[in-house]
């Protein structure tokens, strides 16, 4: 039994992080803004708590799950929008890396979360750990966040970063917002359909930082996106696939702009190719390569 500290426990990925955690037998404390909000039948196992005031510098942790920080997409980036994402996610690390310091004893692994918005928008060009990036502000935000966690390093703690992409999976995340026009013929390509969208079950995602924390010979930089990245266009025609609709009714560029600012044409008209290199190296294997795979077990259930 081993014992995590997590943040963005309450999450889309954090919710059943924890809860295949709790099933494997081990115990967790999540930091979250309402711990008076959750709790069930797992309260015995699971600590929740509003500060890292509240854990005590003789409280022992094995591991680390850093996944704290507001939606990128949830809203247009105004700028007073910008700042919040910030706070959220460099803030909450700060925090999360000042608790670590205090403790007696520091845990052995630390894996934080970031996101393939690192790398900026780019084409079809394939994009390992080691790729450039493309400067604009998910770079800047996610740049800031990596730099943030990395000062564990300095409390001799093993850091695994994570940048995440899009995470497909049951009840949240983005499919929950996609799919209600596809539900009803109306759904279809993004602008041109060509960005590409490097997506990721979140079975694969809760596997792979379970994977990272036991594989103590690993730290750095790991894309956590599935092997079969595809296009707009190709996720679209996936989607009305599963569910048997047609998807013949584009969402055009302009509109997106209108609609959603900057953040849409970032983010939905804009896309990057990225491939899980290091992950794959490591000797990892993903159990949703390919996207009609991950979409059928996700929506056919």
């Amino acid at each position: 039994m081993a014992n995590f500290l997590i943040t963005g426990g309450t999450g889309f990925i954090g919710k059943k992080l924890v809860a295949q955690l709790v099933n494997a037998g081990h115990e967790a404390v999540v930091v979250t803004r309402r711990p008076e909000k959750h709790g069930g039948s797992f309260a015995e196992k699971i600590r929740y708590i509003g500060s890292f005031s509240a854990i005590d510098n003789s409280t022992c942790f094995d591991a680390v799950i850093n996944l704290g920080g507001e939606g990128i997409a949830d809203k247009r980036w105004s700028a007073k929008r910008k700042q919040q994402l910030l706070a959220s996610r460099i803030g909450l690390t700060n925090h999360l890396v000042k608790c670590l310091a205090r403790l007696e004893k520091r845990p052995e692994v630390m894996i934080s979360a970031s996101a393939v918005g690192w790398y900026g928008a780019h084409d079809e060009t394939p994009l390992t750990e080691d790729s450039a990036c493309h400067q604009e502000f998910s770079h800047e935000l996610c740049e800031a966040w990596e730099k943030e966690a990395a000062a564990v390093g300095d409390l001799g703690i093993r850091l695994c970063i994570i940048r995440l992409g899009i995470v497909l999976g049951k009840n949240g995340g983005v499919l929950k917002r996609m799919l209600p026009p596809f539900y009803f013929g109306l759904g279809g390509r993004i602008g041109s359909g060509k960005q590409y969208m490097s997506w990721v079950h979140v079975n694969d995602v809760i596997r792979a930082v379970d994977y990272l924390v036991d594989e103590n010979s690993l730290s750095g930089v790991f894309n956590l996106t599935a092997p079969g990245t595809v296009s707009n266009t190709q996720f679209t025609q996936a989607i009305g696939k599963v569910i048997s609709r047609p998807t013949l009714f584009p969402l055009p560029a302009f509109v997106v702009k209108t609609v959603f600012g900057e953040m849409g044409e970032r983010l939905l008209l804009m896309g990057q190719n990225v491939v899980p290199h290091n992950l794959l190296e490591a000797g990892f294997s993903f159990d949703f390569p390919d996207l009609d795979g991950a979409l059928t077990d996700i929506l056919s259930h």
